[in-house]
């Protein structure tokens, strides 16, 4: 992932709930097994649930280059 010019990786939001984009389950703190996506410019968490369930979905948005 890379920063935003002239700042960090950290948005600030890091006292906010992740909430998931697709089904709206809340979690507090870090979440190692969710999906961080950004989409037109905004930043969106997906779930493990909704990352198993889209996985396909997930990859075939990559780019050819990452297969």
């Amino acid at each position: 992932m890379t920063s935003h010019p002239g700042g960090s990786d950290d948005d600030g939001s890091a006292a906010e709930p992740l909430v998931c984009a697709r089904c709206g389950t809340r979690a507090e703190g870090p979440q190692p097994t969710w999906t961080f996506s950004v989409e037109d410019g905004a930043r969106r968490h997906y779930c493990e649930a909704c990352s198993r369930d889209n996985l396909r979905a997930i990859e075939g948005r990559l780019d050819s280059q990452w297969w």
